[in-house]
């Protein structure tokens, strides 16, 4: 079967913040001027904000410009940032830092506790309203090229394809949909945005990313618990000092708490477990009365760009451009990365628009994109943070000095720049060589079990598909990854996906990829020490569906 396909000005892959802000702009400037620019967004996910995981704490900052009405629209935005927190973590103890000490870029003065999800959601609506046409449920999966070698859409994936790759009795084949320019919105690690950083060198004068894997639980607690707008940050313990990593515990209307735990993708001990550490790191007596006669109510992980400014790739090349996580945008002292997404897809509307405006056929590099960006707040304010995340190659208390002296009194204008130096895959240290940790048990009441928590993440994927957890070599897990590194992608899975299993006797380990219980996080993409597993996109609609997250 042949398939069909549609044409568009602008094709927008991912609903997140930076794709939606993007297809809001596009459409404003195209009322401004009456002009028909036609845009398309394609998501994944079974809804808009399905997949969307933040902390979050949202710097309205880009939302103000681009939709300054946004309380008189009813966005569900409610909780202002009211009181905040810092603390270093011993395993028994805490020290609070005073929050009038902190780097400007550590305060949240003006800043709302919000779901992302939700807030993409609403954003999905006012995108629809001005005409951009949504379509959830169906991954890109493929980018297509013109003659000359230039990007012209993408094509959505094929559906009823079994496990065994033949076509099912359901099968549809994908939609190419062509466009003058296609937006690369995927988030962090992107499918697509991966291969075209590698097809294009897009990396050729940057270096590589660094990520965090963040890991998120939203409880409801007991009123005399929960602090409507109150906001806490640690470091410290559990983590190591050497290990770069730290939490957050945000109090949402409605009784709920938000909390959650980033570790940095460049530890070095193969027997560390990104989830068990969360876990226990909810046992901590300054922590463990927050959640006592509480419920846990939904659950997810998703991987984070740590890099900063000095990982960017070049943003645009021949018919596309990168926006948002795809690209790298996070701010990494502020934890935040919505407000620079969308200031960033914004930036690429406006570099679209101009073009089309002037009847451009499509193919080009919108120059003026990245020349907006280095002129815009986005760059400054990711200028300014770039020391931080690599100060903390130094570890906790190192990190801390040097990018404390950066942040606050040289106020990110230091006359130097400090180099990640690595990719996260390239530093585990052999596991006959690392100390074992041993994690306790988790007690199903303020502790749990994967599986458990993966259940409240509403993950389903279609059971007879190809499994989008690919192997280029299916020899490595055992020789290399068990036998050198103890097998961590059994740990460094926050949803139980990789299990090696053996027979009765103990002898025949073998590598079981549980592809069912994938939230999507990324994590295995960008740990596996020999870069032998591949994510590719599953059949659209299959992931997470997060509530509230």
């Amino acid at each position: 079967m042949e398939r069909d396909s549609m044409e568009y000005d602008v094709v927008i892959v991912g609903a997140g913040p930076s794709g939606l802000a993007a297809a809001i702009r596009l459409k404003q400037l195209a009322t401004e001027q009456n002009r028909d620019v036609s845009v398309c967004i394609l998501e994944k996910a079974s809804e808009v904000g399905a997949h969307i995981l933040s902390g979050a704490v949202l710097e309205p900052r880009a939302l103000n410009e681009l939709l300054p009405d946004w309380k008189e629209q009813g966005a569900p935005i409610k909780t202002p940032v009211t009181a905040e927190k810092f603390m270093f973590l011993t395993e028994s103890g805490g020290v609070s830092w005073p929050t009038g000490l902190l780097p400007p870029t550590l305060q949240n003065h003006g800043n709302y506790i919000i779901s992302l999800g939700n807030l993409c959601r609403w954003l999905g609506e006012q995108a629809e309203a001005l005409g951009v046409e949504i379509y959830p449920g169906f991954a890109a999966a493929e980018v297509l090229y013109d003659d000359g070698g230039s990007v012209r859409g993408v094509a959505t994936g094929d559906m009823g394809i079994t496990k065994d790759g033949e076509q099912g009795p359901n099968y549809q084949p994908g939609m190419e949909l062509h466009a003058k320019y296609t937006f690369f919105a995927e988030g962090c690690r992107g499918n697509l945005g991966k291969q075209l950083i590698q097809k294009f060198d897009l990396r050729a004068d940057c270096e590589d990313q660094t990520y965090g894997i963040g890991i998120k639980e939203l409880w409801e607690v007991e009123p005399e618990q929960h602090q409507q707008g109150l906001i806490l940050h640690t470091a410290g313990w559990p983590m190591e000092s050497s290990t770069y990593g730290g939490s957050f515990l945000y109090h949402l209307e409605d009784n709920q708490v938000a909390v959650g735990f980033v570790v940095g993708l460049d530890y070095k001990n193969p027997h560390l477990s990104p989830y068990e550490e969360f876990q226990r790191f909810k046992t901590h007596p300054k922590i463990r009365s927050t959640f006592e006669g509480g419920r846990r109510i939904a659950y997810g992980a998703r991987a984070l760009n740590e890099g900063g400014i000095q990982s960017l790739p070049k943003l645009v090349f021949p018919g596309g451009v990168l926006i948002g996580c795809d690209a790298g945008t996070l701010n990494t002292p502020k934890i935040k990365g919505s407000h620079t997404a969308m200031k960033s897809g914004m930036l690429a509307a406006d570099a679209a628009f101009d073009a089309l405006a002037k009847d451009s056929v499509g193919g080009d590099e919108l120059s003026g994109y990245p020349a907006a960006f280095r002129e815009s707040w986005v760059y400054e304010e990711l200028w300014k943070a770039r020391n931080f995340r690599p100060s903390f190659k130094w570890g906790l208390f190192g990190g801390t000095l040097i990018s404390g002296f950066d942040q606050l009194f040289l106020r990110g204008r230091a006359p130097w720049t400090l180099k990640h130096g690595h990719s996260d895959h390239e530093v585990l240290a052999k596991a006959s060589a690392a100390k074992p940790i041993d994690y306790p048990s988790p007690d199903g009441v303020l502790t749990f079990d994967r599986l458990t928590n993966v259940s409240f993440s509403a993950t389903n994927h279609e059971e007879d598909q190809p499994a989008h957890l690919t192997l280029k070599d299916e020899s490595i897990p055992i020789d290399t990854n068990l036998a050198l590194y103890d097998a961590p992608e059994q740990r460094y899975c926050p949803a139980g996906v990789y299990e090696i299993i053996r027979d009765d006797d103990g002898g025949n380990p073998r590598l079981q990829i549980n592809a069912q219980n994938c939230v999507h996080c990324k994590t295995c993409d960008i740990k596996d020490p020999t870069q032998n597993i591949v994510w590719v996109t599953p059949e659209g609609g299959g992931g997470p569906n997060y509530p509230n997250m």
